[in-house]
């Protein structure tokens, strides 16, 4: 049986339905570190840039009061854009680097720019870009990584996402291809990979350096499948609950934390459920159902409330 104490359990606001930093139909964040330490979770992503508080002294008094540490964090960036994106950029993941590195984390995650709206789900931009944008991308993603590493000892990782131009398994693997590894890493989003068709365990196995931080995520393929044949963006296909519980859904999760396993490197695996909008009771139980879960499969830590 393979040994997974190297995979380090977490958990993110995604998870309690949490997509922007201000929202009226989201839990506030100290609910969201309330509800995860009941739960028994000790490590956390800040989620959307702005979500948490940003003084780090008050955030680290905040987590550590309720035993929890930071793991990473998330920040949005249209880098195919050229270099007027990529200063934009450089400017808000270092903000978030420096908090990340004041609360002892080393992971930044970079989710590529949507072409469709979070919140309406209406076509913002086209979905596909040309050469001269892929190059754009490849080049900013690696002079972002280079620079967040070098001013901050935080390393990026890149989350490939449904509605963006780095979705199918395809392009996942050209932008491997083209990326400095001493630059930028894979996210492993399992679920954005699955619904894009993509299979993870090939992905594992073929770039097994690459992969140095993990989304655990179960699809539902029936509501992809119905998502699929309506032409509906992501954002309908969340309510309509394309991201579910496992071991519902897809990936097969067994297999997939034992390939991880045999990375045999430490590796944080943050559960991520999309569940945005939600009403504020729901969360909850489904986080610690999916706690039970991954702990069953041999994940941990996770401790017992009150700690």
């Amino acid at each position: 049986m393979t040994d997974l104490s190297k995979l380090r359990l977490g958990t993110a606001p995604d998870s309690w339905g949490v997509w922007f930093a201000s929202d009226p139909r989201q839990v506030t964040w100290d609910l969201y570190l309330d509800e995860i330490a009941a739960v028994g979770y000790v490590h956390t992503e800040l989620g959307p840039q702005g979500f948490m508080p940003q003084d780090p002294d008050r955030l680290q008094d905040e987590l550590g009061s309720r035993g929890l540490k930071a793991c990473g964090g998330t920040v949005f960036a249209g880098l195919h854009r050229g270099a007027e994106a990529l200063d934009q950029a450089k400017a808000a993941f270092g903000r978030e680097a420096k908090l990340l590195a004041a609360l002892g984390a080393e992971y930044l995650v970079q989710l590529p720019e949507q072409y469709t709206d979070m919140r309406t789900g209406v076509a913002t931009q086209g979905a596909d870009i040309d050469p001269e944008q892929w190059k754009n991308l490849v080049a900013g993603t690696n002079e972002l990584g280079r620079y967040l590493f070098e001013s901050y000892g935080v390393k990026l990782v890149f989350h490939p996402h449904v509605d963006t131009h780095v979705d199918t398994q395809a392009r996942i693997e050209r932008f491997l291809a083209d990326t400095d590894p001493d630059a930028v890493n894979l996210c492993l989003d399992t679920g954005h990979i699955a619904y894009c068709a993509g299979n993870n365990l090939e992905i594992v196995k073929r770039f097994p350096e690459r992969i140095t931080y993990v989304h655990l995520k179960s699809m539902d393929p029936a509501v992809r499948a119905r998502a699929l044949a309506e032409s509906l963006p992501l954002s309908e296909a969340v309510k309509l609950g394309v991201m579910c519980e496992p071991p519902y859904g897809e990936p097969d999760m067994p297999p997939l934390l034992a390939a991880l396993g045999d990375l045999e490197r430490d590796l944080f695996c943050v559960i991520e459920q999309d569940l945005y909008p939600v009403e504020p009771d729901i969360p909850l139980p489904i986080g610690a159902r999916t706690a039970g879960y991954y702990v069953g499969c041999g994940l941990g830590p996770v401790r017992r409330w009150p700690y």
